[in-house]
């Protein structure tokens, strides 16, 4: 499978390494072809990883991962082009975060996400949320000691969901879907609950878990 990857920061290169481990061609793309930290990753990645702008990234992939700054994301698209992200896969991993008063916090709340402004850009793509819900250290087979963590997705394309599903689970995860596009208001603000635990504990080893009976 060609992967496209927009956005060459921690999580983008976490989640193209996972995919070149596993086997997936993958073309991670940022403003400019010559961008320093995506042609060290794609040195390390070897002959499956490739480097380009966010257009270039967008025209490779069959699969597209939105990994920018999601405060970002509109500027990143269109930089890509709206048109190659039409009827493809495109899971946003991003989340609205605003630094502006030294704590993050969600900079899109109410009845509005991320996500949906995500969907809302390129109708025609078939958006997934997931990704969103824990730091980049264990996006890729995530390791703790009470057994493989829950991802929780959701999106408005079912088929679009049952692939990221499939993605997720080959990359160690269970897999949660809690419905439409627009339950992207509750995974954003569960980044912010995975953030806040964070940053009373100062540590950042910890993803959720839904446990059933």
């Amino acid at each position: 499978m060609r992967v496209g990857v927009l956005g060459t920061g921690d999580v983008g290169r976490a989640l193209g390494g996972g995919f070149v481990t596993l086997g997936h061609e993958v073309l991670i793309g940022s403003r400019t072809s010559s961008n320093v930290k995506a042609n060290a990753w794609v040195k390390e990645m070897g002959p499956k990883a490739s480097a380009g702008t966010f257009a270039d990234a967008a025209s490779y992939g069959e699969v597209l991962v939105l990994a920018t700054l999601g405060t970002a994301n509109e500027q990143a698209m269109r930089s890509a082009g709206l048109e190659r992200l039409r009827g493809k896969l495109l899971i946003d991993t991003t989340n609205p975060l605003d630094f502006s008063a030294g704590t993050p916090r969600l900079a899109v709340t109410g009845n509005d996400s991320g996500g949906e402004i995500v969907q809302r850009l390129v109708p025609e793509a078939r958006v997934v949320k997931a990704f969103n819900t824990v730091g980049n250290a264990h996006m890729f087979r995530p390791s703790f000691p009470g057994g493989p963590p829950d991802m929780f997705i959701c999106g408005n394309d079912e088929l679009a969901k049952e692939k990221t599903g499939e993605i997720l689970r080959d990359f160690g995860w269970g897999v949660v879907d809690v419905g439409g596009i627009d339950a992207s208001r509750y995974l954003e603000a569960m980044c912010m609950v995975w953030v806040l635990y964070g940053i009373r504990r100062n540590r950042w080893n910890h993803a959720f878990k839904l446990l059933e009976k």
